[in-house]
């Protein structure tokens, strides 16, 4: 289980109030005295906010979330069952679970609530957000809180707003939750959830996940020993998985709150909204991703103006940054002694002479 931290009162974009508002997080590494040495991880959809469970080499000792020199945090998500309130909080005002109820939140809203949780800990300034798919949209919106607070952000596999391309993919998904009878608008029972929907929305959203080249290299046309193909095996195999671990109307709650995602939403054009991100910026692109095409993170560079381009040309799609972290380590790691190091290492100079005149 997560550590969880109640946050007083967190108002969401569309005025809505909400109080006492549990997140869920874990962090690695220690808070150094001047209390600016942290990174922060964005999860993806349905991940845990136990990074270094998924991220396990980019998170650690001399890698390029090093938790001997950094405070390394994950926070779970507004939406997601792991820590965070959800559809599967307890409303106290009726006894019973939000379910469908759940005032919508916004990825912007995710990172307000997070930033809340950053001030609880006494975090005084981030050297870097990072994160991949919806963890990058976090580490976008990051960037928002200007470069005294964030001195660089990392955006992987992400563009600056949901296109219509993803938010089709998710109304599909949705659709197959809402079409299994035991959805019931909504307000199924906990223990009677609607599985068969959830399986199927996950495996469509694992074909989207990959890529041609990674599924032809792996299954081709070979079938086990029912004559079942493999590839409908792997995936009936993910179905399976995620209903033992997730929530029906969180995955609901949270495709729409990836949805949202739109950095210009109320702050003026995109492009020029774009352009007043100032921090070091490193988008992270996946050339054989056909969810977040390289595209989106080729227009982050394009309007960011001290952004620069990486590009993993693993065969995995979307999933890559993910399934080749030893890549992405090394890019990040690059990336971070070349443009944080030397920022965080200003700043101790500095903080080291004032004390010497103090």
């Amino acid at each position: 289980m997560p550590r969880i931290l109640t946050i007083p009162k967190l108002e969401l974009s569309s005025g809505t109030v909400l109080r006492d508002v549990p997140v869920g997080y874990e962090r690695w590494g220690e808070l150094n005295e001047a209390r600016d040495n942290v990174i922060i991880v964005g999860h993806s959809l349905t991940s845990t906010p136990n990074a270094r469970s998924w991220w396990s080499d980019c998170i650690g000792p001399g890698k390029a979330l090093d938790t001997d020199k950094f405070f390394v945090i994950c926070a779970n998500v507004i939406g997601s069952p792991y820590g965070t309130l959800s559809p599967i909080s307890t409303n106290p005002e009726t006894g019973k679970s939000y379910g469908n109820t759940l005032p919508q939140a916004t990825v912007r809203d995710t990172v307000a609530l997070h930033k809340k949780l950053l001030d609880r800990l006494g975090v005084r300034s981030i050297a870097f957000a990072i994160g991949g798919s919806m963890g990058g949209m976090q580490a976008l919106e990051w960037a928002y809180y200007g470069t005294d607070y964030v001195r660089g952000v990392v955006p992987i596999a992400v563009g600056g707003r949901h296109s219509s391309w993803c938010i089709g993919w998710s109304e599909a998904q949705r659709q197959a939750i809402y079409a299994d009878p035991k959805w019931e608008g909504g307000g199924y029972a906990p223990h009677n959830p609607p599985r068969d929907g959830l399986a199927a929305a996950r495996m469509m959203a694992m074909v989207s996940y990959r890529s041609l080249a990674s599924f032809e290299g792996r299954f081709g046309r070979n079938q086990n020993g029912s004559n079942a193909f493999e590839i409908e095996t792997w995936l009936q195999h993910h179905g399976d998985k995620i209903v033992s671990r997730f929530d029906p109307a969180c995955y609901v709650y949270l495709t729409y709150l990836m949805d949202t995602h739109d950095v210009s939403q109320g702050r003026g054009n995109y492009e020029a909204v774009l352009s007043t991100i100032r921090q070091p910026t490193l988008a992270v692109g996946v050339r054989s991703d056909v969810l977040y095409l390289l595209e989106e993170s080729e227009e982050l560079v394009e309007y960011i103006p001290h952004a620069e381009l990486a590009i993993m040309e693993g065969p995995h799609g979307h999933d890559t940054f993910l399934i080749d972290q030893e890549e992405l380590n090394q890019i990040v790691l690059r990336w971070r002694r070349r443009e944080i190091d030397p920022l965080i290492d200003s700043v101790a100079e500095k903080r080291s002479m004032l004390s010497a005149c103090g």
